[in-house]
């Protein structure tokens, strides 16, 4: 590893559909870019292996504070969705060992820090898919999203069954799942299913000043605030409340507290050790 590179990015040098960098535009911030132009970016078994591989490394890297994921712009899209030539040759035994968790949209839901979908084309199917599994999402004004297994004989595989209905309510997910429509950025705006639409050529300045405020923080408090957040979406309301008071009092024996409530007091930034 050369003294310029981390851990993440040498992880990635040996990958051929997903490539790395980190802080190319913001300190503590890795942008992963998904790459199969040839197929519109689509998420096949080398994909999704590789993306695992580097999510793996993310996880320990101390230079990542902010993952950033998003789709080869030469693809014409974030993720089209999978890779439809191996699914038809899979049969039922075969796609039960590929659905084994943790798969890919785990890995990206379950890291423990904040990962944002800069979803700067299409998101259909499993790109739709891997799009809510990040912890916020951005898209250009142009992209489409979606689920449209349905028109395979299929449905959502990758989770959009259980996610789509907690972002966007049930009926509205009911009416994108069984019907495979396809929306505009705007309306997936309107019912949830991103966060902010932007006009393609502001998008990544948009994202990358989100994702610079969220790496400027204390990196042990952000990762305590997605757990409680995410802890949410299966607690009772009580539960989640009394969870969230014990993540709260255990920030109370960090140096960071001390550190934020000081400088605070003294005007000034915080200089944030993560312990």
């Amino acid at each position: 590893m050369s003294e310029t590179q981390t851990q993440t990015e040498v992880a990635a040098a040996d990958c051929e559909t997903v490539s790395v960098t980190v802080g190319d535009r913001v300190a503590g911030v890795a942008t992963l870019t998904l790459s199969r132009p040839d197929a519109r970016n689509a998420l096949n078994a080398q994909l999704r292996s590789e993306l695992k591989k580097v999510l793996t490394t993310v996880e320990t890297d101390d230079d990542v504070r902010v993952v950033v994921l998003t789709g080869d712009n030469d693809g014409r899209a974030f993720v089209a969705g999978a890779d439809i030539t191996e699914l038809r040759e899979r049969n039922a035994i075969e796609q039960r060992e590929a659905s084994k968790r943790p798969r890919v949209y785990e890995r990206v839901a379950e890291l423990s820090k904040p990962v944002i979908g800069w979803v700067n084309g299409h998101a259909l199917g499993g790109g739709c898919e891997l799009a809510m599994a990040c912890d916020i999402r951005y898209a250009a004004a142009e992209a489409k999203l979606g689920q449209p297994e349905i028109n395979l004989g299929l449905i959502p595989g990758g989770g959009g069954t259980q996610r789509l209905p907690k972002l966007v309510g049930t009926g509205t997910a009911m009416r994108l799942i069984l019907s495979g429509e396809l929306i505009e950025a705007a309306e997936a705006k309107e019912i949830g299913l991103v966060d902010a639409v932007h006009p393609r050529d502001e998008l990544a300045d948009e994202v990358y000043t989100l994702a610079e405020s969220i790496a400027a923080k204390s990196a042990i408090a952000v990762e305590f605030a997605k757990t409680a957040v995410t802890a949410s979406e299966s607690m009772s309301l009580q539960d989640g409340i009394a969870y969230e008071a014990e993540l709260f009092a255990q920030l109370f024996a960090t140096e960071d507290k001390n550190e934020g409530i000081d400088a605070f007091f003294d005007d000034r930034d915080p200089e944030w050790n993560d312990r």
